[in-house]
């Protein structure tokens, strides 16, 4: 079975040997970049191309016009996108963070250390992930990849990520797997994106995907007996994630303690902790691939308490 990178590597030669260079994102500033970004959201493209028309024929593609338009206004002019009331907060929110913090300059903003610009964009009410990482991507060209739901639905379907994967795991499977390139992570996302729109639909045309044979080249087979699976429906994906401990220190009260009682205990910890919090405090994990065989032993053996 070929590795992560290899997996990711022949699938970027085949979509950009089947479509060729994308030339994202469609912008001519960094900061219609950036507006483009925020509007996108829950809308289609040609939604949001109709509505950054309307903030050009009025002036306002820029921070400062932009921080002194009316928020009724800003909302008007924005209509097309849809749900247009509050994309007119979040920009109005975008607009007061780049002021407060980088007196109204792109340039300082993006000047810094970006892991760090990141975590204070996550902070701006209405500027989620994918959001901030189109921003660092696109107008910043940092070096991040963007995940959206068209990379969820592709990656899942050849089981290469679980369909309810974190935003961060899927991230993460890219950045751990590719050159750590910003053109090379903005010429795939958009790639993804165009396939996604003319194959990998909701109701998928496998017939008109340049990945249709993706499978027999990765080869999926069951980590435990090495059975080849060739359907994805024979495919379970198992992920095993192991967390750090709390220091215990070895003194006589501690070795009295029931060790049974205590990891049921630290179980009951992690099972009340918030998902985010949880990820945070990931150690280690694993993903493996098995067929319905070796899922059905698992379980059982996880049904009986053979592993805590």
């Amino acid at each position: 079975m070929k590795s992560n990178k290899e997996i990711l590597e022949e699938i970027y030669q085949k979509l950009y040997g089947c479509f060729g260079p994308q030339y994202w994102w469609p912008g001519e500033t960094d900061f219609e970049v950036i507006l483009g970004a925020i509007l996108t959201q829950n809308t289609a493209w040609s939604n949001v191309e109709k509505a950054i028309k309307n903030l050009r024929k009025k002036g306002f593609l820029n921070p400062g016009s932009l921080k002194s338009v009316p928020l009724k206004k800003l909302a008007n002019l924005i209509r097309p996108s849809g749900y247009y009331n509050q994309k007119a907060k979040k920009i109005k929110n975008f607009i007061e963070f780049l002021f407060t913090n980088y007196q109204g300059s792109l340039r300082r903003m993006f000047s810094g250390d970006f892991l760090i610009l990141r975590s204070r964009l996550l902070e701006v009410n209405g500027i989620g992930p994918e959001t901030a990482d189109s921003i660092l991507l696109y107008a910043g060209r940092k070096p991040i990849f963007v995940v959206d739901a068209y990379t969820r639905r592709i990656l899942s379907r050849h089981s290469l990520v679980n369909p309810d994967a974190s935003y961060a795991e899927i991230q993460n499977y890219f950045m751990d797997n590719l050159k750590n390139d910003t053109g090379l992570f903005n010429e795939y996302h958009a790639l993804l994106v165009r396939l996604a729109k003319e194959a990998c639909k909701a109701k998928p045309n496998c017939s008109l995907c340049p990945l249709a044979k993706i499978e027999e080249s990765i080869r999926y087979s069951c980590d435990s007996c090495s059975r080849y699976l060739a359907r994805p429906e024979d495919r379970y994906i198992l992920e095993v994630k192991l967390y750090a401990s709390p220091e215990v220190e070895l003194n006589r009260k501690e070795v009295k303690k029931n060790l049974r009682e205590e990891i049921k205990r630290l179980i009951e910890e992690s099972a009340k902790m918030d998902k985010k919090e949880l990820e945070e405090e990931v150690y280690v994990c694993y993903k493996l691939i098995l067929c319905r065989k070796c899922r059905d032993v698992f379980n059982k053996r996880l049904k009986h308490k053979e592993f805590v």
